[in-house]
C-alpha cells in the first residue's frame, strides 16, 4: 500500500500546483549535471567537460561528503572546492540525500538550510541558486518550498524544457547506462535546437563500468559534440535559467 501511496504522492507532485514559467532562450539550450556527487563525478568527468569548455552543475549533499552512497566513494571537500575553483556550479540536493516524500515542510526547508550553510562554509559564502530532487521525488508540499529558497527545481522525468515548463519540477534526461539506450541523443538535441528549448541532463558516477546510474566519460563527450555540432549554448542550469527566462 504504501508505494501505491508514494506513486501518487509522485503523481501530484508532478501535475500540480505547477508553477509555470516561459521557455524561451534567443536558441536552444543544454545543461549537465551530476547529483549526489559521486568523486568520479568530478575526477573523471571533470577533464572530459574541461576538454570541451563546458561549465556544469554539480547537485551537493553535505552530508555525502567523504563517505559512500551505493557503494561508491562520494566527493571530498577538495573536490568541491576545485570544481568550483573550475567555474562550475554547485546546486542543493538535501543535506541527506533525503526524498522529500518523507519530510514535512519544516524539516525540508531545515534539511535545505543546513546544506547551504556546509556549502557556503566551505566555499566562502558561496550561495546555492538550484536544487535538484533526491530520487526524483518531489512531494506536492515541497514546491513551494523549493520556490521560495530557489531560482529552480529539477526533476528526473524525461522531456525538453520548451515554451511552458513548471519551474520547480524542470524535466532532464538521465546520463545513465540503464537509460542511455533508449534515448536518441541525436534527435533530442535537434528537438532542442528546433523549438528553442532547454535539455537538462544528469548523471551520478563516471567511467568505463558505471553502475547502471552512472555513464562513461564517452557518453559525455558525444552529447556534448551533438549539443555544438547543433549550436546549442551549454550552460550550468542557473545561467540557462537567467538566458531562458530573461
Amino acid at each position: 500500500m504504501s508505494a501505491f501511496i508514494d506513486k501518487m504522492r509522485r503523481r501530484a507532485g508532478r501535475y500540480l500546483d505547477v508553477r509555470p514559467v516561459d521557455i524561451r532562450p534567443s536558441r536552444g539550450i543544454m545543461s549537465l549535471s551530476f547529483d549526489d556527487i559521486p568523486a568520479s563525478a568530478w575526477t573523471e568527468a571533470g577533464p572530459t567537460l574541461a576538454e570541451h569548455g563546458v561549465k556544469a552543475t554539480y547537485y551537493v549533499c553535505g552530508g555525502l561528503a567523504g563517505g559512500r552512497n551505493l557503494d561508491l566513494p562520494q566527493f571530498e571537500v577538495e573536490h568541491l572546492q576545485a570544481l568550483h575553483a573550475a567555474g562550475h556550479e554547485v546546486g542543493c540536493h538535501t543535506y541527506e540525500h533525503v526524498s522529500t516524500l518523507t519530510l514535512s515542510p519544516a524539516e525540508l526547508d531545515a534539511s535545505l538550510a543546513r546544506n547551504a550553510a556546509w556549502v557556503a562554509e566551505r566555499l566562502d559564502g558561496y550561495e546555492i541558486q538550484t536544487f535538484a530532487y533526491p530520487f526524483g521525488d518531489c512531494a506536492l508540499a515541497s514546491k513551494p518550498v523549493i520556490e521560495r529558497r530557489f531560482l529552480c527545481g529539477r526533476g528526473v522525468r524525461d522531456g525538453v524544457n520548451r515554451a511552458r515548463a513548471d519551474r520547480n519540477l524542470l524535466q532532464a534526461i538521465g546520463l545513465e547506462s540503464r537509460r542511455l539506450p533508449g534515448y536518441d541523443l541525436k534527435a533530442l538535441v535537434e528537438e532542442t535546437a528546433a523549438s528553442k528549448g532547454w535539455l537538462i541532463a544528469y548523471g551520478h558516477d563516471v567511467g568505463d563500468a558505471p553502475t547502471p546510474y552512472g555513464c562513461r566519460p564517452d557518453d559525455i563527450d558525444r552529447l556534448i559534440r551533438l549539443a555544438k555540432a547543433a549550436d546549442l549554448d551549454i550552460l550550468p542550469v542557473a545561467a540557462a535559467w537567467r538566458m531562458t527566462t530573461s
